[in-house]
């Protein structure tokens, strides 16, 4: 029987959130220059040409156009697309368009997965920022697609048991893994199990992940070296050399009747890290099609024809882009974008654990001054992203007000949209961007200090109590590399208390 040849690619789109959290608008950001901040740098690199990407001849004319969405399987963040829907709105249409073509193409599968929602590292979360997280993606998702997620994408696909769970007790069929994150490997049926720590999973073939719940979910575990040297190597110079990469990857015989080659990038490698590797990327899906190397699939259509034969258990608290699991977001573990300069990532682990301070400080209060209006709290949270989504008054009384046991005054809604204007920053301040790079001055560490403080500032609002000095007094020994920048407290005080004094003046606060 003839061997039956698969290819996927994965992008995964992404973004942190940028906008100021007392405005809503993103500031101008110097470093993105040209372009007014990074987001509109990277749509007008990236996400806008793969909505259109020609296909050239030989003599270097255009013979096709395509929308690359429409062929790959990809996620994007929510609240980048939230940033899109308003500010690149062709871009936006162009891409649910891509999904809604690629469920004609793929069997009714679509080419789009959902993913958590605001990038949060999920075995650093919470039990209930955990569900939160899936829930709003979900949500989200569904709202601007249009349909269920079969998919979701894990931040950093960073993973634990506990995260797989939630996954799984909201109805996601399968998710994204790197070869380094599967332990063991056993045929469905057997208990001969295999040890394939160190990436040497099969990453060819679906895996069946069997949870302590008794729930199911399946794992895709992407080509690691492939993935590499497309994000890192020079695969994207040539769309002919990409493809026959991809297919150089079958075995010349294999047990399995069909075998699925899949990579899984940064959506941002096509187009802003490599330029035109948008084209790259759309000419190799052409060339193999063109000569029949491969059937192009997604995730949903390949699991559906092929449901996994084999089972896998995964090693808890890893991630793709840390050699070290998760400490990347929390610790000094060495992981860092500057090689050539000697630096300490020390600030991470208080970073953390100043963040985690405040989170717990406010879960009580969330809690006592939720509860005389709604008998969980914590549901009222999940079902708020309907209210981010469409904040019209029509909407917060159809998903907030009608599950109150009792009318509701005009002052009481204010406040609970306070409270859960703080949970929304709380988790906003665990997006991943805040620990990724080499120093706690830096854009995106700034930002999720943003949404720490404005979380600080409702909260002595909704009961006066006043967290801001403890955290600051933790914040400081988080330590900056750079001498001039101090710690974060100084950062703090420096970018952060300064704007918030500015805009308290101007509203006459």
């Amino acid at each position: 029987m003839a061997l039956k040849k698969y290819i996927c690619v994965h992008g995964h789109f992404y973004q942190p959130p940028r906008e100021n959290p007392w405005t809503g608008v993103i500031e101008e950001q110097k470093s993105a220059a040209p372009s007014h901040d990074w987001n509109e740098r990277i749509t007008a690199e990236c996400y806008d040409p793969n909505a259109r990407t020609q296909i050239l001849n030989n003599q270097n004319q255009a013979i096709h156009t395509v929308n690359n969405y429409a062929q790959i399987s990809f996620n994007f963040g929510p609240t980048l697309l939230s940033w899109m829907q308003k500010a690149s709105p062709f871009t936006y249409q162009a891409i649910l368009k891509a999904d809604q073509e690629s469920l004609a193409r793929f069997s009714g599968h679509g080419a789009a997965i959902a993913q958590a929602y605001n990038h949060m590292i999920m075995p650093l979360a919470n039990a209930s920022d955990k569900e939160t997280q899936v829930v709003w993606g979900i949500q989200d998702f569904e709202y601007r697609f249009k349909r269920k997620p079969e998919g979701m994408w894990l931040p950093e696909t960073a993973v634990d048991i506990s995260t797989l769970e939630v996954l799984a007790e909201q109805g996601i069929k399968f998710t994204i893994l790197a070869p380094n994150q599967a332990q063991s490997v056993a045929k469905i049926g057997s208990n001969d199990w295999t040890d394939v720590k160190g990436g040497s999973i099969d990453t060819q073939l679906p895996y069946l992940c069997r949870l302590p719940s008794g729930k199911e979910i399946v794992i895709f575990f992407y080509n690691g070296p492939v993935s590499n040297d497309i994000a890192f190597g020079n695969l994207l110079e040539n769309g002919v050399n990409f493809a026959n990469r991809l297919v150089a990857q079958y075995p010349k015989r294999s047990r399995a009747s069909s075998r699925l080659v899949h990579v899984a990038n940064d959506g941002e490698t096509y187009g802003h890290h490599h330029a035109f590797g948008n084209m790259a990327l759309a000419y190799m899906y052409y060339y193999i099609e063109k000569n029949n190397l491969a059937k192009v699939t997604i995730y949903g259509e390949f699991l559906a024809g092929n449901p996994p034969e084999w089972e896998v258990k995964i090693i808890d608290d890893t991630s793709w882009s840390c050699f070290h699991g998760v400490e990347r977001w929390r610790a000094n573990c060495g992981c860092h974008l500057n090689f050539e300069k000697e630096n300490s990532q020390e600030w991470r682990k208080y970073l953390r654990k100043t963040l985690d301070w405040l989170r717990d400080n406010l879960i009580p209060l969330y809690e006592r001054s939720m509860l005389p209006y709604f008998k969980d709290p914590w549901k009222v949270r999940n079902d708020y992203i309907h209210v981010i989504l469409d904040p019209s008054e029509e909407n917060k009384s159809r998903i907030l007000w009608a599950q109150s046991p009792k009318g509701l005054p005009s002052v009481d809604r204010e406040k609970i949209i306070d409270l859960l204007e703080m949970q929304r920053n709380a988790m906003y301040m665990y997006t991943s961007c805040g620990w990724f790079f080499d120093d706690i001055s830096g854009i995106e560490s700034v930002q999720i200090l943003r949404y720490a403080a404005r979380a600080m500032e409702l909260a002595k609002k909704i009961d006066g109590n006043d967290l801001e000095k403890e955290f600051l007094n933790r914040l400081s020994s988080a330590k900056s590399n750079i001498p001039e920048m101090k710690d974060g407290k100084r950062i703090y005080n420096t970018y952060i208390k300064s704007f918030m004094v500015a805009a308290a003046k101007k509203n006459n606060v």
